[in-house]
């Protein structure tokens, strides 16, 4: 199986620009309603990842937990806990997998390491539920 099968577009993922302000992040992430969103360059490529975490303690460091300031600041200036690792689109389903246990989200590159979209571990749990439990429910009902 493709890991093309579980992306969740570019077009369709609520990401962050590398030259966004701390307030524009908050901003985001509040509307979108994301713990977590990709950052991408100006060339759209995948540069990291941006967490709920990682703007609180911005919030304090950066800004003395004055919301002004988060006007001053671009998210790049930001501390990351971690940041999501990205696959390509070659990728396995036994190592796409095995990111999405660490990860709320799988970055997905292209060859020219440009960003495509996201694989949500959401999406992969959907589909082991629907493929797996489910089938495995019914043959027991049939035996």
């Amino acid at each position: 199986m493709n890991i093309l099968f579980f992306l969740t577009p570019k077009a369709t993922c609520t990401c962050l620009e590398e030259d966004n302000t701390v307030r524009q992040a908050l901003e985001r992430m509040e509307q979108a309603g994301y713990a977590a969103l990709p950052i991408l360059r100006k060339d759209g490529s995948y540069c990291g990842t941006l967490t709920e975490g990682d703007l609180l303690w911005a919030l304090k460091k950066l800004c003395g937990m004055d919301l002004k300031q988060t006007e001053a600041h671009t998210i790049m200036e930001i501390a990351h806990r971690c940041d999501n690792q990205p696959v390509s689109v070659s990728t396995d389903i036994e190592d796409l997998v095995s990111m999405a246990t660490d990860q709320n989200f799988v970055p997905v590159i292209d060859d020219r390491n440009a960003f495509i979209g996201i694989v949500t571990r959401k999406a992969i749990m959907q589909y082991c539920l629907k493929n797996f439990f489910v089938t495995q429910r019914q043959r027991i009902a049939i035996s």
